[in-house]
């Protein structure tokens, strides 16, 4: 996944958003069980973003940048998750121009992270200029890749490394159990998929929305919830600067609720900002698990 201003990846804004919104902590303590932290369950909900430029540095060549983001999240923990994320930017130049970016993104985990199915697009301008898919599976201590778009290979990734629900699990667990701090590799399938990403997550204090602050808004609903303020680096592990230092692509911050719904959304790209405000938000029909 790499995030620049013509290829916005879902993990950009989200922890996951679900996926941005996903699960371990990195020590195998918590493998194999996606949805199994203990008091945690995220809810199945769909929620939009408007997206809109925040600060800029002379150097990012953006003078204004507007756009919406739209993300389904369904599914629990004994079936699987789906996610379906579009997101949609316009970005204006100082020369004048401007630049359409779709992003489309669907994926799948199979519940203990058996395997993650996933699909993305980018569009710039109505024309596809990204496409990957494939699927990848837990098998024999390790995780494989096989992927189909835009061509067909193998790979293999460590079986510490988290795919995006778990990550957002992974959050909600440190969280849960008052730790401040996550580093966490993730696979989310983007960017020709071949990549693991290093994050770092930093977790603030637990706090809880006072009603009188959404009382009319979209996240109304999420009145008297508490919520975890969250801070993830992501890291290319191959890009170090000359002093052999590793900086990150981007930083995503968000509150992060116990049921895996976030708000206050803000990208940091380093020349730029953008920051997303809940338009809306629906909650879904939930599907319990059978019984055993």
């Amino acid at each position: 996944m790499h995030c620049d201003r013509k290829s916005l990846s879902p993990f950009c804004l989200m922890v996951t958003l679900a996926c941005m919104s996903g699960v371990l902590s990195g020590t195998g303590s918590f493998a194999g069980t996606v949805g199994g932290a203990a008091g945690v369950k995220l809810v199945p909900h769909r929620v939009v973003y408007d997206m809109e430029l925040a600060e800029k540095e002379e150097k990012s060549g953006i003078t204004a940048l507007n756009g919406r983001m739209v993300y389904d999240f369904s599914g629990n923990a004994c079936e699987g998750y789906s996610v379906n994320f579009r997101f949609v930017t316009e970005f204006q130049d100082v020369d004048g121009g401007s630049q359409i970016t779709d992003l489309q993104t669907t994926s799948f985990e199979e519940p203990k992270t058996a395997s993650y199915q996933f699909l993305s697009k980018t569009y710039v301008d109505q024309e596809l200029v990204e496409e990957t898919r494939g699927t990848a599976r837990v098998d024999n201590g390790s995780r494989t890749v096989e992927l189909k778009v835009p061509s067909e290979k193998s790979l293999q990734i460590k079986r510490e490394v988290l795919f995006p629900t778990e990550h957002l699990l992974a959050i909600l667990k440190a969280a849960g159990e008052g730790r401040s701090f996550l580093p966490a590799d993730i696979y989310d399938g983007a960017e020709t998929g071949e990549k693991v990403y290093a994050t770092t997550s930093v977790i603030g204090a637990r706090s809880v929305t006072p009603a009188s602050t959404v009382k009319d808004g979209p996240d109304a609903p999420l009145a008297g919830q508490p919520y975890w303020p969250v801070t993830v680096a992501y890291f290319d592990p191959g890009e170090e600067n000359a002093s052999g230092e590793l900086l990150p692509v981007y930083q995503l911050s968000f509150w992060l609720y116990q049921n895996g719904i976030s708000s206050h959304l803000k990208l940091d790209y380093g020349d730029f900002i953008i920051q997303g405000r809940m338009a809306s938000l629906e909650f879904l029909d939930e599907t319990a698990c059978p019984l055993p």
